[in-house]
């Protein structure tokens, strides 16, 4: 593998600039893995009020000056700015423009939780830009790696020739499917504006889905090659349960199609070297844990015995995270003596359902509506168990941050969490719990089996130590992303005529 790709990354969130969820923590940790392999990376995204508020050495880049992106009839002006990933040479790029970024929310209008009107043309803006950016810098990628649906039109503009952007032909694009759920689905007027000719719009095209147009159609359509976060999930995108629709684009490019498991970053969740927590602990030395879960219990005013396990739960608050069937068989999983730590933030009628239980359990269930960076390292320290109930799961990353931390997850049977979290049999590789139905029924049964061998202090040990012998680091997914863009490079491009 050359030691010397330059790569492109463009993505709407990415830790610690911006985060709602697990593509930050992606995109906090890829980029940076792969510049220590070798890589000149750069990263591109969207200048939103948070990321003022939290870059540090932001500078203006002169030398790009003023780019007009057309959207439509309309043309509007970005600014780029720049700044440093931490704890590497990998450059971000900023793109600014305040009229689209500069909101408090990212996606959603945070008063409302509704997404805003215009997110796609704030995306087809920001990807436009920092297409321009790279060529007026310079910088002419080998890979362009786009990640989700706001960067999906871009193999589409780079192999669509209607679209009248040009990269040279070496350059190769990956399209990486973090949820496949969020295809950013809009009336076809968007694909005029986002520059594409009837051509391209035409009923069962390319773009086109269901008379609208669908930027995750086009990027799994257009890219040269294309992953996704697991194994499981790039197999269960393929069916019509987890396809949303798009499972006969997928099925049609199998053979391109790969799954890579993402990886934990050991530099930002690790025991033995957490700021946020009140002690460090790690596999030799355990007991920084009983510290940790009294502090955490402490913090949330919660009333658990040594003998009472608490289970933690950071999480958006969807429907795709289970919460559903964990509302419906609460009344079930508080009798078998569990305390709850819950964080997250989302639909508002969870927030509802989980206030409410909160209330009727006091002492027993913690409910914090927010996003809280110390909370979330506390919760996966303090706990014993880590509940992670979906309905469906790319890939998962509190499962691995939780097997490190030393708190024993217990897993729907999905995604990634099928292929990192091996069920408790009396086995010497086991690392958890997991069931198999979606169902509240399968969901207290797991958390039964739980509750016994958590009085089991041998066997619970055991799992705690296996889960943190386990290495989910970046290093080994970095390579298989260096494997797939090798492929990609040998490729002949074929562009959409």
């Amino acid at each position: 593998m050359s030691s010397n790709l330059k790569i492109l990354m463009l993505a709407a969130e990415a830790h610690p600039f911006a985060k709602v969820g697990g593509l930050a923590d992606v995109m906090g940790a890829l980029p940076r893995s792969l510049s220590s392999r070798g890589h000149h990376v750069i990263v591109a995204l969207p200048m939103y009020r948070v990321v003022k508020a939290k870059a540090v050495h932001l500078e203006e880049r002169k030398d790009i000056g003023i780019i007009d992106v057309p959207i439509g009839d309309q043309t509007y002006e970005a600014r780029v700015f720049t700044s440093t990933m931490p704890m590497s040479k990998v450059e971000v790029l900023l793109i600014d423009n305040p009229n689209f970024f500069d909101r408090e929310g990212i996606y959603n209008d945070l008063s409302t939780g509704i997404p805003y009107s215009d997110n796609a043309e704030r995306f087809i803006f920001f990807t436009r830009a920092a297409l321009e950016a790279s060529k007026r810098m310079g910088f002419i990628p080998d890979i362009v790696h786009c990640h989700d649906n706001q960067t999906g039109f871009v193999p589409a503009w780079l192999r669509h020739p209607s679209s009248q952007i040009e990269f040279p032909d070496t350059t190769r694009v990956i399209f990486t499917i973090h949820n496949l759920a969020y295809q950013g689905v809009y009336p076809k007027e968007i694909g005029y504006k986002a520059g594409f000719g009837e051509d391209a719009l035409r009923p069962m095209g390319a773009i086109e889905f269901n008379g609208g147009v669908n930027m995750m159609k086009a990027g799994i359509y257009f890219a040269d090659l294309i992953t996704t976060v697991s194994p499981t999930y790039a197999k269960e995108i393929q069916t019509a349960e987890y396809g949303y629709g798009l499972e006969g684009v997928l099925r049609a490019r199998s053979e391109d199609l790969v799954g890579i498991l993402n990886g934990a970053d050991y530099s930002v969740w690790n025991p033995e070297t957490d700021q946020f927590l009140p002690y460090r602990y790690s596999l030799k030395k355990l007991n920084g844990k009983q510290v940790c879960r009294a502090h955490l219990i402490k913090q949330l005013g919660i009333d658990c015995s040594p003998k009472t396990p608490v289970v933690g739960m950071i999480s958006r608050l969807v429907s795709q995270k289970g919460f559903d069937i964990l509302i419906e068989g609460f009344e079930r999983i508080i009798q078998l003596d569990y305390c709850f730590a819950i964080l997250g933030l989302g639909d508002l009628k969870y927030h509802q359902a989980l206030k409410d239980l909160e209330k009727r359990f006091p002492g027993k269930v913690s409910v914090t509506l927010a996003f809280n960076e110390e909370l979330a390292h506390l919760i996966e320290a303090g706990s014993d168990i880590f509940l992670m109930p979906s309905r469906y799961e790319p890939c998962g990353l509190n499962q691995m941050y939780s097997m490190k931390y030393g708190t024993v997850p217990v897993v729907r049977a999905t995604g990634g969490l099928a292929d990192t979290v091996v069920d408790y049999d009396e086995s010497s590789d086991s690392t958890g719990f997991v069931f198999k139905d979606y169902s509240a029924n399968a969901l207290v049964n797991a958390l039964q089996r739980a509750r016994k061998v958590f009085d089991d202090k041998t066997a619970w040990e055991g799992l705690v130590r296996r889960g943190m012998s386990r290495d989910f680091s970046w290093d080994r997914s970095a390579s298989q992303y260096e494997s797939i863009y090798l492929q990609a490079l040998q490729r002949r491009v074929v562009s959409e005529s």
